[in-house]
């Protein structure tokens, strides 16, 4: 397809809010509620703390708040720090081409909303268009472009953060353009960082980075009108895959927001297979670590592929460790954020019991699915098949599942007033004359 970049901009800019069906107008809402529980629940982690140490010094006039923080910023450091606190906990929404959807693009709309006054319906409305954006752009490289090393999130979120923010802005069809190209050029992450600091990192620049194209674009700053689908565009560079026609088929029909995951678990949603039959099988038979003689995983590929750390060091490495989501699941029944904690990943009985298991690959098992052979020192044999895992398409969490994580994740951050305050706001988002009200919320 020729000139896929001016298509897709035409159809963000003239893209309307009244055709937008309710349903997904409520998956926006949903997404915002999940994405404020964990930009706030990763407020005060290290990576927090030191990527705030390193930009503070030099963050601009105080244009917008960090969420569960007090500290303020230009919009720009702003949409960085959030980005990264978002995301930190990997506790974000999920798609199946492995895009994080929401932590590049609310960091950039709320920074906008906090600074100069929008309205809810206004953020709704930017932020479908900008996961419609990104994970389009992503899916038109999958799985070539992850499987290559590239980080999806980062790479495709700078597309999503800004096309949102340059509907937010009031971009024309050639501004929108030039804001995808600025986009293509700062395209960027890599999965090597997984385990790092610098995996949060991804979609905090990708939201700074997004909301800087669509500023820029915005006072004619040009660039390639073609910066997708040209030789030397995303598409033909950073894959060798690459089908434009995926971009804009059925805009306006199918909505991105649809297909939004959301997790129960604080690591990737290729172990949650894995850590929802360890835990069922754990509560059903009253299982204690020291009753366990082994455990045998049998998972895809792609999770030892991603998660094949033995011997995690780090909280933040536990997450990429399917033997610690694994042995922590037994341990403590759960696998929230205390579970990829760096005390945890060293705790005795949870090391004792990761080098007990052993993980094979299955290749009739899709990426979500797991078999849990657990083998009992009296001699009993206890499995699980898990075909579809708690937070998949085909087992979704509630609303009420989504405000039970919300709670959990700002409790101890926000009080008991604000915390309310906040839900209140993400469901009521639509109905919203100044959404720059969910940011003030977020700080006490």
């Amino acid at each position: 397809m020729q000139d896929v970049t001016r298509i897709l901009a035409r159809r963000v800019v003239e893209s309307r809010y009244e055709d937008l069906p309710a349903s997904v107008l409520h998956e926006a809402s949903r997404a915002l509620l999940n994405w404020c529980a964990c930009a706030i629940g990763g407020s005060h982690h290290e990576t927090v703390d030191r990527a705030l140490a390193a930009v503070m010094p030099f963050a601009g006039p105080a244009q917008a708040g960090v969420f569960g923080r007090r500290e303020r910023m230009d919009i720009l450091s702003a949409a960085l720090i959030n980005g990264i606190s978002s995301h930190v906990l990997d506790f974000d929404d999920t798609q199946a081409e492995a895009i994080h959807p929401s932590s590049p693009v609310l960091p950039a709309l709320l920074a906008l909303a906090e600074w100069r006054g929008f309205s809810g319906a206004e953020i709704a409305h930017a932020f479908v268009l900008g996961v419609e954006v990104e994970c389009r752009i992503g899916r038109s490289v999958f799985p070539q472009h992850y499987d290559a090393g590239w980080h999806i999130t980062g790479t495709a979120g700078v597309f999503g953060a800004a096309a949102a923010a340059g509907k937010l802005l009031g971009l024309n069809e050639q501004q929108m353009a030039w804001a995808l190209g600025i986009a293509a050029t700062q395209s960027a992450g890599l999965r090597e960082m997984f385990g790092s600091m610098c995996k949060c990192l991804h979609p905090g620049r990708a939201a700074q980075n997004g909301l800087h194209a669509a500023l820029l674009a915005r006072e004619g700053f040009t660039s390639s009108e073609q910066g997708l689908e040209a030789k030397r565009g995303f598409g033909q560079v950073l894959s060798t895959r690459f089908d434009p026609a995926v971009i804009t088929a059925e805009w306006g029909v199918r909505y991105e927001l649809s297909s939004n995951m959301y997790k129960p678990f604080a690591c990737g949603l290729v172990v949650h297979g894995v850590i929802d039959g360890c835990i069922q099988l754990r509560n059903e038979y009253q299982i204690m670590p020291g009753m366990i003689e082994r455990i045998d995983l049998k998972v895809a590929p792609l999770v030892l592929e991603l998660t094949g750390k033995t011997d995690p060091r780090t909280g933040l490495e536990g997450k990429f460790s399917v033997f610690h989501a694994a042995a922590a699941a037994i341990v403590h029944g759960a696998a929230g954020e205390e579970q990829f904690s760096d005390s945890c990943v060293q705790e005795s009985a949870v090391v004792a019991l990761r080098g007990r298991i052993k993980a094979s690959v299955d290749k009739t098992l899709l990426w979500t699915q797991a078999q849990v052979s657990i083998q009992l020192r009296d001699g009993r044999t206890l499995e699980r098949y898990v075909p579809h895992p708690l937070g998949s398409l085909e087992r979704p969490m509630s609303d009420a599942d989504l405000e039970k994580k919300f709670r959990a994740l700002t409790e101890g951050i926000l009080d008991t007033t604000h915390s309310n305050r906040l839900r209140e706001l993400c469901w009521s988002l639509t109905e919203l004359s100044d959404a720059g009200a969910i940011a003030k919320a977020a700080v006490q």
